[in-house]
């Protein structure tokens, strides 16, 4: 599949765009936790840098070599799906960005925002089931129409399409585990039944790209593609599965009482 248009100018002045709200985004958060510092404990050092490295691997799917071959490749596509969909909402989401916001907010501010959190829209959207919907059934869509071989030839579908990949990717994440507080939380059984039924979903969708590659996709780069979504996803979902079997192990532990006995 031929799609050097989209490296002209436009798609290197992109590119330089997209490298500069990557380098803000990882400042904004550095320079959010500066602040709260200030007024509240330290900001846990390892949280930064899962954002760090969230926010690379999302880097990487965007722009440079990987993100270049995938217009071309589908393995190298399917290699940025991963990181982009899967790894970088994990590591993003362990990051626990709206908890750092809370703290580095103004009071009423915060505020607004906690309300909009508890809207209506928010909870359906974060809706275990909602979520994996969303982020499942855009990838059926992308693979088994003709919308893969067009976001090819189209630059802004093109963004348009990562752009879901990741939001989806992040809404199943905080679905699952709750790392940020959350007004709306579902139940661990809820939680594990959705779980268990989007990683078998994906699994069927990459054993049924092996099998019916996408339009415009050379089978043998299908065949390796889909291998890697199959067991890289599988891979990343172990990640998914122990945060949130630790989780409910952790609620679900009874609370040990120490109990001094009174000298008569």
């Amino acid at each position: 599949m031929n799609n050097n248009h989209i490296h002209h100018d436009s798609g290197i002045s992109l590119e330089y765009m997209l490298l500069l709200l990557i380098v803000i985004i990882l400042m904004l958060y550095i320079l959010a936790a500066v602040l709260s510092n200030r007024r509240h404990k330290k900001w846990p050092l390892q949280r930064t840098l899962f954002w760090t490295f969230g926010v690379l691997c999302a880097a990487a799917a965007l722009i440079g070599p990987l993100a270049n071959r995938a217009h071309m490749d589908f393995t190298a596509h399917m290699l940025s799906h991963l990181l982009l969909g899967m790894l970088a909402p994990i590591l993003i989401a362990l990051a626990a960005p709206m908890t750092l916001v809370w703290r580095t907010l103004h009071v009423k501010t915060a505020r607004r925002l906690s309300n909009l959190l508890k809207s209506w829209p928010v909870r359906t959207i974060s809706d275990p089931v909602v979520a994996a919907f969303l982020n499942l059934g855009g990838l059926w869509i992308l693979y088994m129409t003709n919308l893969y071989s067009a976001m090819q030839q189209n630059i802004l579908l093109h963004l348009f399409m990562h752009l879901h990949i990741f939001i989806a990717g992040y809404l199943f994440t905080i679905s699952m585990i709750y790392i940020d507080p959350t007004p709306h939380r579902s139940s661990f059984i809820y939680r594990a039944i959705v779980l268990v039924i989007a990683s078998a979903s994906h699994g069927i969708l990459a054993k049924y790209i092996y099998a019916q590659p996408p339009n415009g996709v050379p089978a043998a780069q299908a065949e390796i593609g889909s291998m890697i979504m199959y067991y890289g996803g599988d891979a990343i979902d172990a990640i998914l599965i122990f945060i949130f079997c630790l989780q409910w192990f952790k609620a679900s532990r009874p609370k040990t009482k120490t109990y001094e006995s009174a000298s008569s």
